[in-house]
């Protein structure tokens, strides 16, 4: 990732997803088939975020109506990514205030206001993990923080485009994401809950070396 979470692994088949998107609304269900692919495990990954174990069918009613406004949407890959986020989201909060539930904590942030660094190491505390785990750790977030991070590492969206899906101002966004991020990459760092301390000894002066173990994987 580059600055606060910049996705790559996304962003790369925008391309082939703008392409598939032309094609499905000329009426191309193969094309349409092409692009639920390449869209569907950032989005569901997104509402699991979101709404827990009702990402499915969050899912599936979002895309009944991406399906159904199709032909009404202009813009390329990277935009066709972002409206569908925009569509999914509307549909899990109305989930959730069907069932009376707020999405995530929406905790007040005690860290210290900080613009995102170019060259931030805890930018990259969510490359070795598998989504899943990634979505469970991102979802004890404060919820700013949450879906910041989720639309720009899981959804594949830069700034500008997540800022728009949460009505925000980029610079809201980069420093939630930033935040967030910086807040998991120090639950990363410390030792897991189950470990024995055999299995961790530390010499004197040893300095730590969590941040070495965690490696780009591409998101």
């Amino acid at each position: 990732m580059g600055q606060a979470g910049e996705p790559r692994r996304a962003q790369h088949r925008d391309g082939e997803l703008g392409t598939a998107v032309v094609r499905a609304q000329q009426g191309d269900e193969t094309a349409f088939a092409v692009a639920y692919r390449i869209v569907q495990p950032g989005l569901l990954g997104y509402l699991r975020g979101l709404v827990g174990d009702d990402a499915e069918d969050v899912a599936s009613d979002a895309w009944l109506e991406i399906a159904h406004d199709l032909r009404r949407f202009r813009g390329d890959g990277a935009g066709f990514r972002g409206w569908t986020a925009t569509v999914a989201r509307h549909r899990a909060l109305g989930h959730l205030r069907h069932r009376r539930v707020r999405p995530g904590s929406t905790a007040p942030d005690s860290d210290v206001h900080e613009p995102a660094g170019r060259h931030d190491t805890h930018d990259q505390a969510l490359e070795s993990l598998s989504a899943e785990r990634t979505v469970e750790l991102v979802s004890r977030l404060p919820r700013d923080q949450a879906e910041a991070v989720l639309l720009r590492v899981v959804v594949g969206l830069d700034a500008p485009a997540a800022a728009r899906v949460l009505g925000k101002r980029t610079g809201a966004v980069r420093t939630a994401a930033h935040r967030g991020l910086k807040r998991l990459a120090r639950e990363l760092g410390a030792p897991r809950r189950d470990t024995r301390p055999e299995d961790c000894p530390a010499t004197p002066g040893e300095s730590d070396e969590s941040g070495k173990s965690v490696k780009s994987a591409g998101m």
